[in-house]
């Protein structure tokens, strides 16, 4: 049965398809400690948190702005938690909010300039830190495992 063989490696003990539930165990772990650490050092360095940063990255991608209920589905989130979200990032002026024409009910959300610069100053250095972190992964052979995997869908 396929998965029910054991590794190439004669010494190893384990069936493979027990290898890679432990494998995706392990991914899974280290995104979570991977994502904590970039959570404390945005915290730490800028004040700032992963949704806020992701906020603004949307933001980033989108010039023209979008709305709340646009912003909510790109991020996955409820409507209430991008208000909250964007509030704090419009009390640092980092975004502003203005009225959609013709519906003053719905609001389209920009980076001001200020927030443009911000996010560009943390992004580079959120950079750095995944680079930093992701250092002890051999690129090539994740990407390409990876990369198959992706193809599945």
């Amino acid at each position: 049965m396929a998965g029910e063989t054991k590794a190439a490696n004669p010494g190893a003990a384990r069936p493979v398809r027990k290898q890679r539930l432990r494998l995706w165990i392990r991914l899974l772990r280290a995104r979570q400690v991977i994502e904590a650490e970039l959570r404390k050092r945005l915290r730490d360095r800028f004040d700032m948190t992963m949704p806020q940063f992701d906020v603004m990255a949307a933001l980033e991608r989108n010039p023209e702005g979008m709305t709340m209920s646009s912003l909510s589905e790109a991020l996955m989130v409820s409507n209430g938690n991008v208000t909250g979200i964007i509030d704090r990032l419009m009390a640092r002026k980092y975004v502003a909010r203005e009225a959609f024409a013709g519906d003053r009910r719905r609001f389209i959300v920009r980076l001001t300039p200020a927030g443009l610069d911000q996010f560009r100053s943390v992004a580079t250095q959120h950079e750095s830190w995944v680079d930093e972190l992701m250092s002890v992964v051999e690129i090539d052979q994740a990407e390409n495992a990876l990369g198959k995997l992706a193809a599945r869908r």
